[in-house]
């Protein structure tokens, strides 16, 4: 979102001119970094907290020579979600879970359809068990007397 959206829906929610509105959250905008620049830390309850902070000097590589260079040390903003903050953020990761979690399911579903229970029922209509056959297969019988396996002599 630009800062150009966050005008145009804060004036149409309020009843402002974007005008107005732009020139207003500019101020804000601009407190901010005033703020930063003379206490070094800005704190807006339930938002969070900006912190300038010292970044140390450090070694690091040339990604195109591999060659060692020397980056000094500088300052930064740092930024710390509010309780509030976080707590939506964490909904909305918990949401998302659950939407890819659903879709996983509807996908493995839609790939591997799960086979009716038998009903124990006969067909209702004939099946064929061979060209031009539409009688039930013939069934198995063993030959009556010992088992061939039986050790019975």
């Amino acid at each position: 979102m630009t800062k150009k959206e966050i005008v145009k829906a804060i004036s149409e929610e309020l009843g402002l001119t974007q005008l107005k509105t732009k020139e207003i959250v500019q101020k804000t905008f601009d407190a901010i970094v005033e703020t930063l620049v003379t206490d070094r830390r800005i704190e807006l309850r339930n938002f969070g907290v900006f912190e300038v902070k010292k970044r140390a000097a450090r070694k690091a590589r040339n990604p195109r020579t591999g060659g060692q260079v020397e980056v000094p040390a500088k300052f930064v903003v740092t930024f710390k979600p509010g309780k509030e903050m976080e707590e939506r953020v964490l909904q909305l990761e918990e949401a998302e879970f659950a939407r890819e979690q659903a879709e996983r399911a509807a996908q493995a579903a839609a790939s591997n359809p799960v086979p009716l229970p038998y009903s124990g029922g006969l067909p209702t209509s004939p099946v064929q068990h061979g060209p031009g056959s539409i009688d039930p297969p013939p069934v198995y019988r063993p030959p009556a007397g010992p088992s061939p396996n039986s050790n019975n002599g």
